[in-house]
Formats: C-alpha cells, structure tokens, sequence
C-alpha cells in the first residue's frame, strides 16, 4: 500500500482552488495507483507557532536535557517529520498570498527543515536526509506568474523547490493555476489547464 500526504494551507476551504486541485489529483492518483493510504494535513488548521526562541532552544537542546516543555515543541515537530518521510508521494497545495507561501505553510515547513532531522551540514555543504520522492505543488495564484505573465515576482515556486531540494527532495513537480483573479473565464480555464498539468504528471 502506497501512501499519499496531503498538505492543504489555503484558509479558504470549500472556496480554495488548491483544495479542489489537490482533490482531482488524490482522485486521479487512487485510479492509477493500488492500494492508497490517502493522509491529509490542514496546516491552516495546525496552528503551528511560529518559530521563535523558545522553540528554536528545543531543537538544539539535546533530548536528554529538554524540559517537558521543549520536549513538546521538539515531539511535535518530530511527528511532522515522520509523517512527511514516511509518505511515498506529497501533494501540497500552496496558494500565493502577496507573492509568497501562507505564513501557516511557512510554519510548517519550519517544523520539518531541521538540521539533523532531514538535513545536516558536512564539510561538503548541507545534505539533505529525506529521501527522495515525488512531490507535487499545486500552486492558485490570482495573476499570471507564468512565464507568459510576471515570474520574477513568484516567490512560491522557487522558494518550495529549493526548500524541498535542500532537505534531499528532487522529484518535484510545479503544477499552476494562473489568474484565478482575472474573471471567471479566466479562471475556469486555469482550472481546467492546471487538472489536465494533473492527469499529465501522474500518467509520466
């Protein structure tokens, strides 16, 4: 049995274009794959902290010699992790608020990117201890971010490959949605282009 995360971070629920990619892509992923454990992460509805000293002291205190405090903030992370590792392929929905990732997602990702977790330095630079897998950003975006529109200002796509990549992630498929603000033709067809980008990567 193959197991498939889902990461949501869009707040809009059943209004989310991200929320109803991802959810045409578990539907086309379970028609070609047998046998799916399908987990769902809402991490608008995680409430993950921000990172701050207090749990950034947690990480690098050894775990002998955390308080029950820090060992709290450090088991939380550490289930994150796990999750993430354990899964054989990722879906993320990431909308693009002020042309970045939503700070809950930026939250979480913050919880797993973690020296000695999934990445440490050596004297060769920093090596990344997830191994690698098939990961796919499904990314909704009000204007055009394409390379027909305004790429210099997209700071989600970038960012995610190379946070992704860092941890040891390569495998990473960029899927989006452009000008979902632009008037509902305009939207309907980003929708209808970012389900068929769907069907493509998962029929490679």
């Amino acid at each position: 049995m193959s197991k498939l995360l889902v990461i949501h971070s869009s707040p809009m629920g059943d209004k989310s274009v991200t929320r109803q990619l991802a959810a045409a892509f578990v539907e086309r992923y379970q028609s070609t794959h047998d046998g799916v454990e399908v987990v769902e992460r809402d991490v608008s509805a995680l409430n993950l902290p921000h990172l701050d000293g207090e749990i950034l002291g947690a990480f690098f205190t050894p775990a002998e010699d955390r308080t029950e405090e820090q060992a709290a903030h450090a088991k939380r992370s550490e289930q994150l992790i796990a999750e993430f590792k354990e899964a054989d392929s990722v879906v993320i929905g990431a909308p693009m608020h002020n042309f970045g990732i939503p700070s809950t997602l930026k939250a979480y990702i913050d919880h797993i990117a973690r020296a000695g977790e999934t990445f440490k330095y050596t004297e060769n630079g920093p090596v990344g201890l997830v191994e690698d897998k098939p990961v796919y950003v499904i990314a909704a975006r009000g204007g055009d971010y394409s390379e027909n529109g305004y790429p210099h200002m997209d700071f989600v796509l970038p960012y995610l490959q190379t946070v992704l990549g860092f941890i040891g992630v390569q495998n990473v498929t960029m899927i989006q949605a452009n000008g979902i603000a632009m008037g509902e033709e305009a939207a309907a067809q980003a929708i209808a282009g970012a389900t068929q980008d769907i069907s493509a990567a998962l029929a490679a």
